[in-house]
């Protein structure tokens, strides 16, 4: 037979137990930091700065977009094929020589991984 003690005392350990389980899990995921984002990336003035010569319509919180380069709207319709997207973040100047755009691959401005992660975004425009 249990007595009211010595069930409270069983609630207190399950109960410590899963705090603890809990805490372990927390503290293993502390160290993580979430994965970038192509829009982070984009809007970002240190990486893709996108913002400073495109405007992106659809995006509520592109705010302050500039008006150089052709606002990023309607992208797979433009770029039916992925690749000449990613080419042209790339490196514009092979498309159009008097480009300002900046070649962020051929001057490592951002890594392969960035590009594709910029690509995916501005492709979903």
């Amino acid at each position: 037979m249990c007595t009211r003690t010595s069930l409270i005392v069983i609630v207190s350990v399950i109960g410590g137990l899963s705090l603890n389980a809990a805490n372990a899990a927390n503290a293993a995921n502390a160290g993580r930091v979430a994965p970038v984002t192509g829009k982070q990336l984009a809007f970002d003035s240190a990486k893709g700065n996108c913002l400073s010569c495109h405007a992106m319509p659809t995006i509520p919180d592109a705010e302050a977009a500039g008006t150089v380069g052709p606002p990023l709207i309607a992208m797979q319709v433009r770029y039916p094929d992925k690749a000449q997207l990613r080419a042209e973040i790339w490196n514009a100047m092979v498309s159009n020589p008097d480009t300002v755009m900046p070649p962020f691959g051929k001057n490592k401005i951002l890594t392969e991984q960035e590009i594709d992660k910029i690509t995916d975004f501005v492709y979903g425009l």
